[in-house]
């Protein structure tokens, strides 16, 4: 993710932080600073912030974890100041692996809150409860906050709103019956509910409450449309949207004639060629990148994507479809018998998704 610095690694897995956090960290010290606290109550809180997104990070890495015993890799984790994000190389799709890996997390919230309990003296009232934790964070009232901050954690995560954990364990139970997509769906709209009544209560209470309902409503859509699309390359082949036509260039022609090739025409990916031998690939975005530090009489050769993506014709789309949204500003190179016989990009793929909802709703309407 742009604008973040990595910590380290866990486990094999890049752990990143972005810069936005350091505005959390500068408010929580504005805040406290504001309402007259001196500089060890202070420093609590902050620590508290700490050991909060510690938690996230220790709750992202449950699922991590679960995930890599059904081997899915983990690229990496991000903390932001709303959360944490774990980037897996795929999601689960069935419906016991993904149910596994998505209650993960909420349960190093639940293991974390118990073994604190045992270094906590409950308060015997509410009254009690109040008091203690008054006056913002200290050492009497440390862990009995973060003991609720993980209980909230972990409730507040299994609440079904899909993409949270809670949606996708609705998700998981409802594929057991219906097909993923379906599922997705239905579980996409409960969430959507749910977050108009985030943005409701979030005008009368919390402002905050508004900001989680329009994510979880852009994310919930966002992956209802990308489960559709991947439903309906089922049964399709690489073979059966291959482009057998595609604009190359020699890889020592010059970045002048890739700019004209490109304005000549509506292609937006070249392959880069030397003898006939693929070298590498171009898009329209890194020939305007290469336009703005570079002078136009550089060779292609210094500009080009070498990394060269190689998908056999009979394989699956719905297998690769991970694959090539992972790579979806990359043109790719489609192989029979290690023989070149055409190139698949993204906007391709897309435009034959379309066309097989128009003629699905076609067939629908009949």
């Amino acid at each position: 993710m742009k604008g973040s610095f990595k910590l380290g690694n866990i486990a094999g897995i890049g752990v990143f932080i972005h810069w936005t956090f350091s505005i959390l960290i500068f408010f929580i010290v504005y805040v406290n600073y504001k309402a007259g606290q001196n500089i060890v109550q202070i420093a609590w809180s902050v620590l508290f912030i700490l050991c909060v997104f510690a938690t996230v990070l220790l709750h992202e890495l449950g699922h991590a974890v679960t995930a890599k015993n059904f081997n899915i890799k983990t690229n990496d984790i991000t903390l932001l100041p709303i959360g944490g994000i774990a980037r897996l190389e795929r999601l689960p799709e069935k419906p016991s692996e993904e149910l596994m890996v998505a209650i993960a997390g909420p349960m190093v919230n639940i293991a974390l809150a118990l073994l604190i309990s045992f270094f906590i003296q409950y308060p015997n009232t509410s009254e009690e409860m109040m008091a203690k934790l008054s006056g913002g964070i200290n050492g009497n009232n440390f862990l009995l906050n973060f003991f609720l901050v993980n209980i909230f954690l972990a409730l507040f995560n299994l609440i079904p709103a899909f993409p949270m954990d809670g949606g996708r364990m609705l998700r998981a139970v409802l594929s057991y019956k219906l097909k993923r997509n379906v599922a997705t769906k239905i579980a996409a709209r409960i969430g959507q509910l749910l977050a108009i009544g985030f943005i409701i209560l979030g005008f009368s209470y919390n402002p905050f409450l508004i900001f989680i309902g329009v994510f979880v409503i852009m994310a919930a859509q966002i992956e209802t449309n990308y489960t559709e699309s991947k439903y309906m390359l089922k049964g399709y082949k690489v073979r059966d949207i291959l482009m057998r036509q595609y604009p190359t260039i020699d890889c020592n022609e010059t970045l002048e004639t890739a700019v004209k090739l490109m304005l000549d025409s509506q292609n937006k990916y070249f392959l880069v060629t030397e003898n006939g031998i693929p070298m590498g690939t171009l898009n329209r975005d890194q020939i305007i990148e290469a336009l703005s530090k570079k002078e136009e009489d550089v060779n292609l050769s210094s500009i080009m994507d070498r990394s060269l993506i190689f998908l056999e014709a009979d394989s699956l789309l719905e297998d690769i479809f991970e694959l090539i949204y992972k790579h979806k500003s990359t043109l790719m190179l489609v192989v029979e018998d290690n023989q070149l016989i055409g190139t698949l990009d993204m906007e391709n793929l897309l435009e034959f998704i379309l066309v097989n909802e128009v003629k699905a709703k076609r067939i629908h309407a009949k």
